[in-house]
C-alpha cells in the first residue's frame, strides 16, 4: 500500500512554465529554453511540479543533438525527475505527496525531466523513502538506482563479502560511483576500473580496495583469461566486458547495464559453459513497480544524504547544455544534480 507524505495546500495552476527543449530543423539538432503551457505536456493521469532531475550520459547525448535517444521532436529531455503531486485522476497520489521517476521512457519518449512541470502515468511513480527528499533522490537519480539494480541482482546469484574481488567498469561515472559505494558499503572487496587514473583518491574515498586502468580489462583478448572477478557491474560494454567475462571467476556473476564503450560484444561462450559465469542484463527502465521501491528502499538505507555529499554537484537547469558537452568528453565524474526552479 503507498506511503502518503502529508498533503500540502494546493497551488494554483501555472500559466507558463519553463522547459529546455531539444528542437530540429534545417541546421540540426540543438537545446532551447522554451516557455510552455500545461497544454503542450503529454497525456497522463499525474501532473508533477518537477524540482529537481539529474544528469545522465543518454541525457548529454539528447541535450547535445546526438542521435538514437530522442525518438520524437521537439522533446524536453531528463530521463529522471522529482517533485510533488499537483493532481491525479486515479487518486493514487494526493496534492503535495513527493514522488520521482525513472525511465519508462520519459526523455526519450515522452517529455521528461528538464522543465518545471510534467505529465506522467501514476503507474510510473514511486512515493519518495521516508526522511529523504527531491535533491537525495536526484543525488542517486536513473545512475544510483540502475547501480543498485546491479548490486541486487549480483547478491541474488551467489556474490558475497567474502566470495573475492568484485570489479566495477567505468567507476567514475554515475553508475560506477555509486556501484563502488554500494559495493564496499555491503563489505566487498571493490576493484575499481577507470580511464581516469587522475580520480584515484576520488575513488578510495568511496571505498574501492584497487584501482586498474581501463587499458588492464582491453588487454584481456583471450576466450578465458586468469580466472579474478567474483562479480562485476558493467557499465562500459564493448571490449572493457569482453575481458570482463573473460576473467570472471568459476560461477561469478557480471551485472552489464552501460554501452559507453560501445554496444558492440566480441566474446565466446566459453566464460558461460566452461565456468558457469551467469551475464546478467539490468533493465532500469522498465523495472516493475515491487522491485523499483525495494530498490528505493535500500538506497534510502545505504545512501543517506550525507553520504552522497562529496560525489554530487548541484547545478542550475540553465547550465545543462554546457554540461552536456562536459558529460560527453568524459569531464564529469560522479552524480549531477539539476535543480529544475534555476
Amino acid at each position: 500500500m503507498t506511503q502518503f507524505t502529508p498533503s500540502l495546500p494546493e497551488s494554483p495552476l501555472p500559466e507558463h512554465f519553463r522547459a529546455l527543449r531539444a528542437v530540429k530543423d534545417e541546421t540540426g539538432v540543438r537545446p532551447e529554453f522554451q516557455t510552455l503551457t500545461l497544454a503542450d505536456l503529454p497525456e497522463g493521469e499525474v501532473l508533477v511540479r518537477v524540482t529537481h532531475s539529474s544528469l545522465n550520459y543518454k541525457d548529454g547525448l539528447a541535450v547535445a543533438g546526438r542521435p538514437g535517444v530522442l525518438k520524437a521532436y521537439p522533446m524536453t529531455p531528463g530521463i529522471d525527475l522529482a517533485g510533488t503531486v499537483v493532481e491525479d485522476q486515479t487518486g493514487t497520489y494526493r496534492p503535495g505527496d513527493a514522488v520521482l521517476l525513472t525511465g519508462w521512457g520519459i526523455g526519450e519518449r515522452q517529455d521528461g525531466g528538464y522543465a518545471e512541470y510534467a505529465r506522467v502515468k501514476a503507474a510510473w511513480l514511486v512515493p519518495l523513502p521516508e526522511g529523504t527528499d527531491a535533491q537525495w533522490a536526484m543525488s542517486v537519480g536513473t545512475a544510483g538506482f540502475t547501480a543498485m539494480l546491479a548490486v541486487m541482482a549480483l547478491e541474488e546469484h551467489g556474490v558475497t563479502p567474502g566470495s573475492g574481488e568484485v570489479l566495477v567498469t567505468g567507476a567514475a561515472g554515475g553508475v560506477g560511483s555509486t556501484a563502488v559505494a554500494l559495493l564496499a558499503a555491503a563489505g566487498h572487496s571493490v576493484t575499481a576500473s577507470t580511464g581516469r587514473r587522475e580520480e584515484e583518491d576520488y575513488l578510495r574515498s568511496l571505498g574501492a580496495a584497487n584501482i586498474i586502468g581501463r587499458e588492464e580489462l582491453l588487454a584481456l583478448k583471450r576466450p578465458l583469461e586468469k580466472e579474478r572477478w567474483a562479480g562485476v557491474v558493467d557499465s562500459v560494454g564493448g571490449d572493457t566486458l569482453a575481458g570482463a567475462l573473460a576473467s570472471t571467476r568459476t560461477h561469478g556473476a557480471v551485472a552489464a547495464c552501460g554501452l559507453a564503450g560501445g554496444s558492440g560484444l566480441n566474446t565466446t561462450v566459453f566464460p558461460f559453459i566452461l565456468r558457469g559465469v551467469n551475464l546478467l542484463g539490468i533493465d532500469s527502465v522498465t523495472c516493475p513497480t515491487e522491485r523499483r521501491r525495494a530498490a528505493w528502499a535500500r538506497l534510502a538505507r545505504d545512501l543517506p544524504a550525507a553520504k552522497l555529499a562529496g560525489v554530487t554537484q548541484l547545478r542550475p537547469l540553465s547550465d545543462v547544455p554546457a554540461l552536456a558537452q562536459e558529460i560527453l568528453a568524459g569531464r564529469v565524474r560522479g552524480r549531477t544534480v539539476i535543480d529544475v526552479t534555476r
